[in-house]
């Protein structure tokens, strides 16, 4: 089973490239494949895990969502035709989205680099690694350990502090519609 942390970081990226691109990441589609398919083919269906997530971990993406939506605006912003805008609106616009899309990360998540050395600098991936964690880059040949230079730490969730989920409908609303009585 892929680590809690591990799917959701996939979700995330999913979603918006989903709305973006209208596309799955290939190398996530390759990871969920392989840990597909490393299930036992001797244990029985019934025990195998269902194709439907948990509706736990769906009304916790739908919440992490509404979240940066509500404090940051985030998914107006990504919705939004970005390009007839002068570059110096959006530069103002994006400035208020990231100040509070970060506040609802620092609020509601621990974050911490998959590998703590400075971007740009040698590292030694060891033998063994979890390729969950790292991917690698260019002209990949060999075994581990290898040698190469960070590009991107990567990032973790560490811990997760998000409130209470509500009870009864609308745990799949990312951001209620809003009328205006005149």
């Amino acid at each position: 089973m892929i680590a809690f942390s591990t799917r959701f970081s996939y979700a995330f990226r999913c979603f918006f490239s989903l709305l973006i691109s209208g596309t799955i990441p290939p190398d996530i589609g390759r990871a969920v494949a392989s840990a597909s398919s490393a299930i036992a083919p001797n244990v029985p269906a019934a025990s195998k895990p269902s194709e439907n997530p948990p509706a736990e971990s769906f009304d916790r993406a739908v919440q992490m969502l509404a979240l940066l939506q509500r404090d940051g605006r985030l998914i107006d912003f990504l919705a939004e035709d970005v390009s007839p805008y002068p570059d110096g609106q959006l530069g103002a616009a994006v400035r208020t989205i990231h100040a509070s899309c970060r506040q609802v990360l620092d609020r509601y998540l621990k974050l911490e680099p998959v590998i703590s050395s400075e971007e740009d600098q040698p590292v030694t991936v060891p033998a063994g690694f979890d390729p969950a964690t790292v991917k690698l880059l260019g002209n990949v040949v060999g075994q581990p350990p290898i040698k190469g230079l960070l590009r991107h730490r990567g990032w973790r969730v560490t811990e997760i502090k998000l409130p209470s989920l509500p009870q009864g409908a609308g745990r799949e609303i990312v951001a209620p519609a809003e009328v205006e009585i005149p």
